[in-house]
């Protein structure tokens, strides 16, 4: 078990960082796109740059739909994703596993990967061709959320377990 709790503090650290970078590019694009600050203007592309540099960081169509639904859109919900998948892997380095709030949330994340992909592919389609790549992208936020469902009902059952042992004793 031991293992498990240092691989699982890693892997939260490395997932709470990767939520948090990704939304300073979420905040980086859209300062950018609103102040035209580091951006450049090529044809139908706008090319922002890292900042106080020329060096291209993202290049995106050069129009509102495709800023909010294929650049923004995309990268708010991965930020939401690592935040909450960090939270999956702060559950498994509890000195107590079977409880209500890490059962809330293992909920949260496999909520969050069973709807959501596919509530934001649809909204999305509306405003911009969806590319065929993304939906082995959603396949795959469905089965890990049925993943995470099936180890939710086993915490569940482990806290009824749990809950049955204490009142015994």
């Amino acid at each position: 078990m031991k293992k498990t709790r240092v691989l699982s503090k890693m892997l939260y650290a490395v997932t709470k960082s990767l939520a948090w970078i990704y939304l300073v590019i979420a905040l980086y694009g859209v300062f950018s796109w609103f102040t035209k600050t580091n951006i450049q203007i090529k044809d139908t592309k706008a090319v922002i740059n890292y900042p106080f540099t020329d060096v291209s960081f993202l290049i995106l169509d050069n129009n509102w739909s495709y800023f909010l639904f294929a650049f923004l859109l995309p990268v708010l919900s991965y930020t939401l994703f690592f935040w909450l998948l960090s939270d999956v892997f702060k559950v498994f380095y509890q000195e107590k596993l079977f409880t209500q709030p890490n059962i809330a949330h293992l909920k949260r994340f496999y909520s969050a990967n069973l709807i959501l992909p596919i509530v934001l592919v649809a909204f999305s389609s509306l405003f911009i061709e969806i590319d065929t790549g993304i939906f082995i992208i959603v396949a795959l936020h469905l089965v890990l959320g049925v993943f995470i469902f099936i180890v939710s009902e086993i915490f569940n059952q482990g806290l009824s377990l749990q809950n049955e042992q204490d009142l015994y004793i």
